[in-house]
């Protein structure tokens, strides 16, 4: 039997999900094939409904080597494993006459933990561990999701925090699992055969496919000890988002409530002198948080650096009498003192590094309302990381519908440590870009409104222009409006407005779970939904429910934003436009996912609303506008507002 080829085997899985072969996904899979063969890397911009899991899942699979897919969302995570993996690999078991395995992989945080279950939370005020099901009121929304965890556990074959539905709340799930650092291995814990994490792991062994999200993979490249089994293909979805999350993944914080936790759980484990050491380093700590400002630390003030000396030598102090001290009155003590050290270490490493003071790093205040101050520490750049340690022994594929910012991929390789597209030189990672565009016609689907006529936004303050554009542009709609702000303060503002002007529903995200916003605003026409951040990317609603996505104003980072600050800065003295490095290509990936919101289907019609003359007026304007879908562009305010009552008048013609 002859080999088949590429084009069949995805005709064939095209086919099982009932889909279309699209020009975009065969030119996407080719690539890939390509890449795969040769090992070298890919960058791929695929279009929404270009059908771009399909694209890399068929040759990845003809390929016969281990792959592991890492995504940024869970929903994408649940799309492969539920149903797109099942479906192509039936598809291709008659073609490739093997049927390959998969499995999905995640941290061990995300898996109920059997010992925590049955032998209960290590109690930090007294000695022994109490029975969170007791402590609980069995009548309590805690005591409720905890009870139904118990029984939960009994029927489980994965223990994953996400198949548990309902879900429960972050601090019900803490009462059942550990982190890696708490855990006390498998060979030690009494429940180790039965591990729900460590089967996972074992799953994932003997998998051909291994699912799994950018969190783990930014470990599994900071900690050097490997956490995904070896393979010869990765692939990472979603890959606009990896940068942040290995970012957020090597930002280590400390705050005093933290500190303190760790001083209680240490105290019953060490010798008294190891423990008041602790408790005085915490002490000093606790003072100077108080009156912390927020912003950068340029350099560690003084009573700063004396308390995190004081605090990293009591800590190296701890963890080495946490190894000695034995104290036969506390109950389940590997557990206890596995929490403590966990606590403790975590101190030790953030101060060390922040004591160290490294220039790759950035330090930083940070004040919240409900929680104080907290200490940071974040890498100045994860691109040196990512090129040592994603770019080497593996073919990578890299895709995501924004990926090509201003034009060219340069920006986005940049980030992810990859010299410009063609570079020649012995370390220097091959990669290729390509951009399989769109089952969409922009151009007749979409237009591009900038209203170029309004004030330039100021930081603060009430724009009332814009807020006459808004609810004339919402009212012109018939409702059917995602509004994208800025800030939370903003979107509350206009949702507040709006409220008073128009007889729209105008739903507000934080006022009910994002899950249920989307579920209204999806059913009734002539609703709005205004809303922060994850909106700019989490929101999926094709067809006449969503005809107006409103921007307010350039989505630029914050000028205090202490990261982004400080990454600005060390491009301009390296000689680079810091402006356009960091703070443009933060805004036109954004803006790029946010207009993404508009055109979900090939019958979709409306128009993208930028409320930020700059836009149109700006010097850099152009490079934002190049990164969006190709949209009909005008400033004409009457032009935009005609044309969405145009669509408004042929939807409910249609009934909708």
């Amino acid at each position: 039997m002859t080999k088949p080829t590429l084009p069949e085997l995805l005709h064939a899985a095209v086919t099982a999900v009932g889909g279309v072969e699209r020009p975009g996904q065969v030119s996407m899979a080719e690539a890939v094939a390509e890449a795969v063969d040769d090992g070298s890397h890919l960058l791929v911009q695929a279009g929404t409904g270009t059908g771009k899991s399909l694209g890399y899942l068929v040759p990845a699979l003809a390929h016969g080597e281990r792959v592991v897919i890492a995504t940024a969302t869970l929903a994408l995570q649940r799309q492969l494993v539920e149903r797109d993996l099942p479906r192509t690999v039936e598809s291709l078991h008659p073609l490739l006459r093997r049927r390959p395995e998969f499995a999905m992989l995640k941290g061990r945080s995300n898996y109920l933990c059997l010992h925590r279950l049955h032998e209960g939370v290590p109690q930090e005020e007294e000695d022994g561990l109490f029975d969170p099901f007791e402590a609980a009121a069995p009548t309590s929304k805690l005591g409720q999701d905890l009870l139904r965890m118990r029984d939960w556990a009994d029927e489980t074959e994965t223990g994953d925090r996400d198949a548990l539905t309902p879900g429960v709340s972050d601090r019900a799930w803490a009462q059942v699992s550990v982190s890696s650092r708490e855990c006390l291995g498998a060979s030690k814990c009494q429940y180790g055969a039965e591990c729900f994490a460590e089967m996972a792991r074992e799953r994932a062994k003997l998998s051909d496919v291994v699912v799994t999200n950018h969190a783990l993979l930014a470990i599994d490249a900071i900690e050097g000890a490997p956490v995904l089994p070896p393979h010869e293909v990765l692939v990472i979805d979603e890959a606009h988002e990896l940068v942040s999350r290995v970012t957020g993944a090597a930002t280590g914080e400390l705050t005093p409530g933290q500190v303190n936790r760790a001083v209680r759980r240490a105290a019953k484990l060490v010798n008294e002198k190891a423990a008041d050491s602790l408790q005085t380093a915490a002490e000093t700590f606790e003072r100077v948080m108080e009156l912390a400002l927020p912003g950068r630390l340029e350099e560690i003030p003084e009573d700063l650096g004396y308390a995190l000396l004081a605090l990293r030598d009591a800590s190296r102090t701890v963890i080495s009498a946490l190894g000695s001290t034995r104290d036969k009155s506390v109950q389940d003590e590997d557990a206890v003192r596995k929490q403590a050290l966990a606590s403790v270490e975590n101190i030790h490493d953030v101060t060390e590094r922040i004591t160290q003071g490294s220039e790759y790093d950035v330090v930083w205040y940070e004040r919240h309302d409900r929680f104080g101050a907290s200490l940071r520490v974040a890498p100045m750049t994860v691109s040196g990381l990512l090129r040592e340690k994603l770019f080497t022994d593996r073919s990578v594929v890299l895709t995501s519908a924004t990926l090509k910012l201003g034009g060219d991929f340069n920006g986005v390789g940049a980030s992810l440590g990859l010299s410009p597209e063609g570079t020649e030189g012995e370390d220097v990672p091959q990669w290729k870009g390509l951009d399989v565009g769109s089952p969409f016609d922009y151009p007749k689907q979409g237009i591009l409104y900038v209203a170029r006529h309004l004030a330039t936004p100021g930081r603060e303050g009430s724009r009332g222009d814009m807020m006459d554009e808004l609810a004339e542009l919402v009212e012109a709609s018939g409702g059917r409006t995602l509004g994208l702000f800025s800030s939370m303060r903003a979107a509350q503002a206009a949702a507040e407005e709006l409220r008073g002007r128009l007889e729209n529903p105008i739903l507000l995200q934080g006022e009910e779970t994002l899950g249920e916003l989307i579920k209204a605003f999806a059913a009734d026409p002539e609703t709005c939904l205004f809303g922060t951040l994850s909106l700019w990317q989490g929101v999926d609603v094709p067809g006449p429910s969503c005809q107006l996505v409103v921007m307010d104003r350039i989505p630029f980072p914050r000028p205090d934003d202490p990261l982004m600050s400080a990454r600005q800065k060390a491009v301009e003295e390296a000689g680079g436009n810091g402006f356009m490095a960091v703070a443009a290509t933060h805004a036109a990936l954004l803006m790029a996912q946010g207009a993404g919101r508009l055109v979900r289907a090939t019958g979709d019609r409306g128009v993208v609303a930028v409320l930020d003359p700059r836009l149109a007026n700006a010097r850099y304007g152009s490079y934002l506008r190049a990164s969006l879908p190709d949209f009909w562009y005008t400033t004409d305010r009457n032009q935009a507002r005609r044309s969405l009552a145009a669509i408004d008048a042929a939807a409910k013609a249609d009934g909708k």
